[in-house]
This record gives C-alpha cells, sequence and structure tokens, in this order.
C-alpha cells in the first residue's frame, strides 16, 4: 500500500465513521423545547462537533489500523472477492 493509498483509506474511513458519529447523542432544538428563531426545530439544541471529531479521530484510527493491517498482509485480496471470476488468472512473478 502507497502512502497515498493509506491516506485516502483514512479519509474515506474518517468520514464514514464521522457520518455514523455524527447524530449519537444529538438533542434538536425541539426537544429542549428552545427553537431559535429562524431554525428548524429538528437543528442541534448544543454544538459537539469538536468532541464528535475527536471521537471519530479515534474510532477510524483504530478501524483504519485493521483494515491497513489486512490489505498489507494480504489476508483478503481483490482476487478474493471477484465472487463471478472476471478477473483474469494471476500471472506468477
Amino acid at each position: 500500500m502507497t502512502i497515498t493509498a493509506a491516506l485516502v483509506l483514512y479519509a474515506v474511513t474518517w468520514f464514514m465513521t464521522f457520518f455514523i458519529v455524527l447524530p449519537l447523542r444529538l438533542r434538536t432544538q425541539g426537544e429542549a423545547g428552545e427553537i431559535v428563531p429562524g431554525t428548524p426545530s429538528g437543528a442541534p439544541h448544543q454544538e459537539n462537533i469538536s468532541r464528535k471529531a475527536w471521537i471519530t479521530t479515534a474510532i477510524a484510527t483504530v478501524i483504519w489500523a485493521v483494515l491497513a493491517g489486512i490489505i498489507i498482509s494480504g489476508a483478503i485480496s481483490v482476487r478474493d472477492l471477484d465472487f463471478r471470476n472476471i478477473m483474469p488468472p494471476a500471472t506468477e512473478g
């Protein structure tokens, strides 16, 4: 795995994890009973973006390490995911 591939894998993992973490423990303005004029009732009551970003970073780093380890070790390759046998046979060398 190249450095660029590792960075792209981390970025994708981070954003996917962020979109999962973002709605966790969300309290809307409608639930809090304090709707700010001009905002929808489904808007967050309190922003915790930096805390959620740190949580995302911790979780994404662990997930990335596992994925990078699998890719580097070769335990699972692209050929293992070729269920329809579309890829040509691997050449030795």
